[in-house]
């Protein structure tokens, strides 16, 4: 018998055993209905007050308008199956985290978008790449899709898979002291782009 099985076993016993009737839970909490308002704009403020900045372009525009953010910056690395050409990029080679250290700035694919909390949501899917390739190089440009975009976190959820891993991204990375002032970049990106697409 495993540790897990041993302790598994513990609740079940300290339960009931396995023959007690589940315990019912009231989920209404996932029937609240969307904001008012337009739910893109609602994500681009929520986005913005963690100090982070939305681009909104049109589907036609994203390569022009990524290209336009990373103008001029050096060694920008993209994951496979991103779906759209970053000019100058390279292609995530999946060596070690350590090496990601002298990326200047990741662009990558979203899972969803979280208008009331301005959080996104990455499951490394294609074109999202491995989650150190989101964690370690100080600028993350993140393309979210005006149908990715949800209301709330049980929306949200809903369209995860749950066996897959998730990275929440909510602003750029940031801490702050026993002062509380803020510090932006200790562990994670520094600087944040969301480029909102409409159709």
């Amino acid at each position: 018998m495993s540790a897990r099985d041993a302790v598994l076993g513990a609740v079940r016993a300290a339960l009931g055993g396995a023959d007690r009737p589940p315990v019912e839970v009231p989920r209404s909490y996932r029937d609240v209905p969307p904001p008012d308002g337009d739910l893109l704009d609602l994500f681009t403020e929520r986005v913005e007050d963690y100090r982070a900045r939305v681009i909104r372009c049109a589907a036609a525009d994203l390569g022009d308008t990524v290209g336009e953010l990373l103008d001029g910056i050096p060694n920008v690395v993209v994951p496979e199956g991103l779906g759209f050409e970053v000019p100058g990029a390279r292609v995530d080679d999946g060596g070690p985290a350590a090496a990601l250290d002298t990326v200047a700035a990741v662009v990558t694919l979203a899972a969803v978008g979280i208008a009331t909390t301005g959080t996104i949501v990455l499951d490394h899917g294609p074109g999202q790449g491995r989650r150190a390739l989101t964690l370690v190089p100080d600028r993350h440009v993140c393309v979210v899709t005006a149908a990715q975009v949800v209301a709330g976190v049980p929306q949200a959820v809903a369209r995860l898979d749950p066996a897959r891993p998730q990275t929440w991204i909510s602003g750029p990375s940031a801490t702050s002291d026993i002062e509380l002032s803020r510090v932006e970049g200790v562990h994670g990106p520094r600087t944040l782009e969301v480029v909102l697409v409409s159709p």
